[in-house]
């Protein structure tokens, strides 16, 4: 076939599928799909999603089932959304002995009604290198939270979390304020370290939180003993609010959004190699069994009615539960089942078109039945087989999260499926974490049907039986 043939054909192609609205609304979804795969390095939040996705540390400083940041639009008191701060202002100063005083000043804007779960800070230490942790307040009053010295470091990472590192400091802090009797029934464990460093100092502050709204200054000051050899490197504050990122955090302290965009190429993969391969053999498979006839037929005809008879979901259940597969692995199985989807109707159109002329004159030069059945029969069948790619898409993807749904799916990457067999088993539903549930749901559902969209706009182009042209 021509470069020109083919062109003209593609042209035909779109200016009748252009006049599909579901299918233009297919095609976006999936233009969008995989756009977000290609540029996923770029817009994923959490860059280490899909190497770290099950790792605790890497998720630790989150906080557990937080709301999306946005849901705050409808909250009447606002929660602050979590937060890191990672531009400091640094002041150095010289010190006797050689010694270097080097403040990071952390500016943090808080307009809140509720107080945040915790206030965290990183930073990476070579060396020896005292550090102290102290917030200066809009009211004016200053307070060192905590300290932290370890010797002879190489770089390695420290993390002071003040909900824990914080109590005693903001305890003797709160008792300033509270009368000798409230006092006297409190501990450094009664009122959280964050709700006294955000809170307005004042008589009643351990039973009612006020916020102390305003600009505040999160310091760390450190000290290095032997500049030439002492070093801190990328000092952060995390505030680890009660909202957090664009779809929340589940129990883990994972972030929902990354975790989907990371699944979306998992969901395309299976989707289209699973019904890409499997709609191949099927229709090479139906086109031989129709050219043959006969006893050939009658053989491979028993074999599709065994394999189309058996139920692939149960199969699916008893290999994961068995084996723990692989993605591969399950993409693999599904194809053994879905390739007779296209048998039957690519059989009865192959019967059709081994009768033509042009078969019987391609025997008579004296080609041979490979020749006959890729050169001149396929060719033919393939425009259809794409309309049947388009809509096993979805049954593949609702295949595999149904297996990671239940747990039997590969751990060792991040799917759909996965994210709400982790939401089951978290009790998601029972307590109302909607935000772990319903993404993951909808967007199956959203990508099953752009698929499903395209199928039925280039079915109805390509099938000679439902052609409208």
């Amino acid at each position: 076939m021509k470069i020109k043939d083919v062109s003209r054909a593609l042209k035909e192609f779109w200016m009748e599928f252009r006049k599909s609205t579901s299918g233009l609304i297919g095609l976006a979804i999936l233009a969008i799909s995989l756009l977000i795969v290609i540029f996923e390095p770029v817009i994923l939040p959490w860059h280490d999603t899909n190497d770290k996705w099950r790792s605790i540390d890497y998720w630790i400083d989150n906080p557990s089932l937080a709301k999306p940041a946005w849901t705050n639009l409808f909250a009447k008191e606002k929660s602050p959304s979590t937060k890191h701060i990672t531009s400091p202002k640094i002041e150095s100063v010289d010190a006797d002995g050689g010694m270097k005083i080097v403040r990071y000043v952390f500016p943090y804007d808080y307009e809140f009604d509720k107080a945040p779960l915790d206030l965290i800070f990183r930073a990476s230490i070579t060396g020896s290198v005292p550090i102290t942790i102290s917030v200066e307040r809009p009211d004016g009053t200053s307070i060192e939270l905590a300290s932290h010295y370890e010797e002879g470091l190489t770089g390695q990472g420290i993390r002071m979390a003040m909900s824990n590192e914080a109590k005693d400091s903001t305890f003797d802090f709160l008792k300033g304020y509270e009368t000798e009797e409230a006092a006297g029934s409190l501990n450094s464990d009664s009122v959280p370290a964050p709700s006294v460093i955000f809170g307005t100092a004042a008589a009643g502050m351990s039973s009612k939180f006020t916020a102390l709204k305003g600009k505040y200054q999160l310091v760390a000051t450190a000290m290095l003993l032997d500049p030439a050899s002492s070093k801190i490197e990328n000092p952060t504050f995390i505030v680890s609010g009660s909202v957090s990122g664009v779809l929340g955090t589940d129990d883990m302290k994972r972030d929902i959004f990354s975790g989907l965009l990371a699944g979306l190429k998992w969901a395309l993969i299976i989707g289209i190699v699973t019904s890409a391969i499997s709609v191949l053999v099927g229709v090479i498979y139906g086109i031989t069994s129709a050219y043959y006839g006969g006893i050939v037929d009658t053989i491979m005809q028993f074999i599709y009615q065994i394999v189309s008879s058996m139920p692939l979901l149960p199969v699916l259940i008893v290999i994961g539960a068995i084996f723990k597969p692989s993605i591969w692995f399950v993409i693999m199985v599904m194809v053994v089942f879905f390739w007779t989807g296209p048998v039957m109707t690519v059989r009865s159109m192959a019967f059709q078109i081994k009768e033509e002329t042009y078969i019987e004159a391609a025997r008579a030069l004296g080609a041979n039945n490979r020749r006959i059945i890729w050169r001149h029969m396929l060719p033919i069948l393939i425009p259809y087989s794409f309309a049947n790619m388009a809509l096993s898409v979805p049954s593949a993807i609702v295949y595999e999260s149904t297996v990671s749904l239940l747990g039997l799916g590969d751990a060792t990457i991040v799917t759909w499926g996965q994210i709400l067999h982790d939401a089951m088993a978290g009790g998601a539903v029972l307590n109302g974490v909607w935000w772990w549930i319903i993404p993951p749901g909808l967007l199956i559902a959203i990508l099953g049907m752009s698929f499903a969209f395209l199928g039925f706009a280039m079915d109805k182009i390509l099938n000679p039986k439902l052609q409208t042209r």
